[in-house]
């Protein structure tokens, strides 16, 4: 291989979490050849490739470039499927409203050409107050109609995969100290209504850390794994963010309980839903972590949900 190949390698990040997780082989071997498709791409682009983004993201791959002209940007490769194709579909209908804008697109390659933006500045650089204001507006601004026809699974139909996954869980030797907070998390999310008529475009996996600095403005949204339906969903885990802050101060209970209030009230959500949608994603996740052998994370997550 190649001087150049082997500085196109994969994140240790990368290939741990593919090699740790059940995936089928189309996902294997697109790992197995990610050196050579990222040449490919290069050359065909016309990239002068500065170096791969690390640790770098789970499910990705991201390469700081520059264009023919010199200018830059960052080249995303992600394994070919449906969630490429709809990440590239929701920033499109953004078109660089409070997100990254989109320069070349191979979706069915699971390839983004997108602009750089500063990878190591997110909101999570700012003090907690000041990031959570940033990123309720952010959000804000972020939310569009979902459109006639759209390509977006609901908030609905995804969540049921979510409960349907809880449920296995939960009859787990392992699981029976969190039954409780189990049951009532999926108490609450089949308490909460059908998605509506006209659903809102959601990014999907919104926090302080998928907001980085840009040039053209502030603050812009990467990486949406979109959804449509429900606001209070997509405003659920920046409730959550920065949960071991939280769980560490004085009254954490009330203080949890305040924080989703207000950002309720600051972004015109029921309160009761947003704290539904919270309990319920918390659960999902810090069940997840714990089947999955990740003790720790799992502690601060559950713990989150049983102040809620």
């Amino acid at each position: 291989m190649s001087n150049a190949d082997d500085r196109l390698e994969p994140p240790e990040r990368l290939v741990r979490t593919l090699g740790s997780e059940p995936v089928d082989g189309a996902a294997r071997q697109w790992l197995k050849t990610l050196p050579e498709t990222a040449q490919e791409y290069l050359r065909h682009w016309e990239l002068t490739l500065e170096r791969v983004q690390a640790p770098g993201g789970r499910s990705s791959m991201l390469l700081l470039v520059r264009q023919s002209d010199g200018t830059p940007a960052a080249l995303k490769l992600s394994p070919p499927g449906a969630t490429a194709a709809l990440e590239h579909e929701a920033l499109e209908q953004w078109n660089g409203l409070c997100a990254v804008r989109v320069l070349r697109a191979d979706p069915e390659g699971g390839a983004l050409l997108l602009e750089r933006l500063h990878g190591d500045i997110s909101l999570r650089s700012l003090a907690e107050p000041k990031a959570q204001l940033e990123a309720a507006a952010v959000l804000q601004r972020l939310w569009v109609p979902a459109g006639e026809g759209h390509p977006f699974p609901g908030v609905t139909e995804h969540t049921a995969a979510l409960a349907a996954a809880l449920r296995a869980h939960r009859e787990q030797p392992w699981a029976a100290d969190v039954r409780p907070l189990v049951d009532e998390a999926l108490d609450l999310r089949d308490g909460l209504a059908t998605d509506a008529a006209e659903p809102t475009l959601l990014h999907g996996e919104f926090d302080q850390g998928t907001v980085l600095a840009g040039d053209r403005a502030p603050w812009l949204v990467v990486g949406p794994r979109p959804l449509a339906g429900d606001r209070a969903y997509d405003l659920a885990w920046l409730a959550r963010d920065r949960a071991d802050t939280l769980l560490a101060s004085p009254g954490a209970a009330a203080a949890a309980r305040r924080r989703v209030s207000k950002l309720a009230d600051f972004l015109d959500v029921p309160t009761d839903r947003l704290r539904s949608w919270t309990l319920f994603r918390t659960v999902t996740t810090g069940v997840s972590a714990l089947a999955a052998g990740h003790p720790r994370e799992a502690e601060l997550l559950l713990e989150f949900a049983g102040l809620l």
